[in-house]
């Protein structure tokens, strides 16, 4: 015979009562709820990021236009991520969601501002994708170019590079999000390493000694600086995608916010110090860093260690997969969203039986994201001309996020009745930065031969918010239904839900 429980916290447990209120599905169901730890959280937001990739390419880019400016142009922008990452954080402390900065927008200024900035995320999103995957052709055709000179140049050869890419990012992202944040995370962990030994062995070999000169803003002006912390904070882009898998976060409250913050810290020391070595590495031999096709090879070889060049050229190339398959994963995350909303169709919010991934939406972003690329090479683009125009858009589009989710968390923590002033102050700080940096960098790249990615950004920004207004008309509904989130079902609480 059992004996009663004697207290009413063991009657509580041993029989609870049913909890008000409490249903007994997600919005979101059909994911993996509850189950990814913080280092896949962590992964998510490295991956999509690529530091290595990053602090190899966009210190040239940044240096083409900013000139003597690069170094303050980076650390910049990693003031302006850090800014933004506080802002994000009051969105990621409070909401669990698969939408991003898209649905926290929707939560603090409504379904309109919501769309514009599920717009922009989808196109920072899918062209830092295309961006990566063709990142990741243009460094194996110069490992190729090493017993094949005519690799860089050949159209034929990128093409089934990205095509067979992007199949590997499709299978992955299919699979399950385990499998891709843990494969991302050893590719970007080994190639992080490689680069902190070239960084090491260009320092030796320069001195050692601090050179002054680094921080030197001769040939940049307010203009070109403006557009050159534009383009560096493009390193950063991709810091806030672990914010997607906040629905798949064993604690998203707590993984979440750490893996944001630590994301752009560490990828912000990394940048700082690889630019500096180039810097440096180039200045000593009397080089012109803006004339070099991959400057980490040309250090390579010309201090001697030719050898690393070749792993570098593998690791760089594994970190814009691993990036392109992170930011294809938040892409599909949101497409997501907006299925299981109704502002897509529906078939998009579907997730695999067996691995629970928003697979529809992966089936149907992939082949779009290889397919701007390949399309841009077989019409005479080269790779690096390519990507130059794809990361003009992703910039635009990721920064447009950026501004409005800075001005949603300040109207969204007093509409809740916990907004501080320091919070309000980063937030309204972030978003004015931003928002003059946006609109001198559209205008200089319009100007510039560039233009067209600037014009194919704001085509598409047209587009959606066409989109969304013809949609609103038809469908009134979706002004209840914009910004739905993860909610506490039966099975997460004591008691389940109280019936009917």
């Amino acid at each position: 015979m059992t004996a009663e429980p004697a207290t009413a916290l063991e009657r509580a447990i041993a029989d609870p009562p049913p909890v008000p209120g409490i249903g007994t599905r997600s919005p979101v169901e059909g994911l993996e709820r509850r189950t990814v730890g913080f280092v896949d959280v962590l992964a998510q937001s490295v991956s999509a990021v690529a530091p290595s990739a990053a602090a190899t390419t966009i210190p040239l880019l940044v240096a083409v236009v900013a000139g003597g400016g690069t170094l303050w142009a980076l650390a910049v922008a990693m003031v302006l991520s850090l800014l933004i990452a506080g802002t994000v954080n009051q969105f990621s402390r409070r909401i669990a969601a698969t939408g991003s900065l898209y649905t926290y927008v929707s939560r603090g200024l409504g379904t309109g501002a919501g769309f514009v900035a599920g717009t922009a995320m989808l196109v920072g999103y899918g062209f830092i994708a295309m961006f990566a995957l063709a990142g990741a052709g243009y460094y194996l055709a110069i490992l190729l170019g090493r017993v094949w000179p005519g690799a860089v140049s050949s159209t034929g050869l990128a093409v089934a590079m990205i095509a067979a890419m992007a199949l590997v990012v499709v299978v992955v992202i299919v699979r399950g999000i385990r499998l891709s944040t843990r494969l991302t995370l050893l590719i970007e962990t080994v190639s992080v390493a490689i680069i902190l030994v070239l960084v090491v062995t260009l320092l030796v070999n320069t001195g050692g000694s601090f050179e002054w000169s680094a921080l030197s803003l001769a040939g940049s002006t307010p203009a070109t600086f403006a557009v050159g912390a534009v383009l560096a904070l493009t390193a950063f882009v991709g810091f806030e995608s672990s914010s997607a898998l906040g629905v798949e976060a064993r604690r998203p409250f707590a993984a979440v916010p750490r893996a944001i913050v630590w994301t752009v810290i560490v990828s912000g020391s990394l940048y700082l110090v690889a630019t500096y070595s180039q810097i440096v590495g180039f200045g000593a031999l009397g080089l012109d860093l803006t004339a070099s096709a991959s400057p980490v090879n040309d250090l390579a070889t010309a201090y001697g260690v030719e050898w690393m060049g070749l792993l570098l050229d593998v690791s760089i190339a594994t970190s814009f997969l691993a990036c392109a398959i992170a930011s294809t994963t938040a892409l599909a995350r949101v497409l997501f969203a907006m299925g299981r909303e109704g502002v897509l169709p529906p078939v998009l919010g579907v997730t695999h039986r067996r691995f629970r991934t928003p697979w529809v939406a992966a089936a149907v972003a992939v082949p779009v994201v290889a397919l701007v690329p390949i399309v841009s090479i077989a019409l005479g683009s080269g790779l690096w001309e390519t990507m130059q125009t794809l990361i003009v858009v992703a910039a635009a589009g990721y920064i447009t996020a950026y501004v409005l989710v800075c001005v949603a968390a300040p109207v969204f923590l007093r509409r809740i009745g916990e907004l501080t002033t320091g919070v309000a102050v980063r937030a309204v700080a972030a978003a004015a930065l931003l928002s003059v940096g946006l609109v001198v960098y559209l205008v200089v790249e319009f100007a510039g031969e560039r233009w067209l990615g600037a014009l194919v950004f704001v085509l598409l920004m047209a587009a959606g918010c066409g989109y969304y207004l013809v949609r609103k008309r038809r469908h009134p509904w979706l002004l209840d239904t914009i910004g739905v989130y993860d909610v506490p079902v039966a099975g997460d609480v004591l008691g389940g839900g109280s019936p009917g």
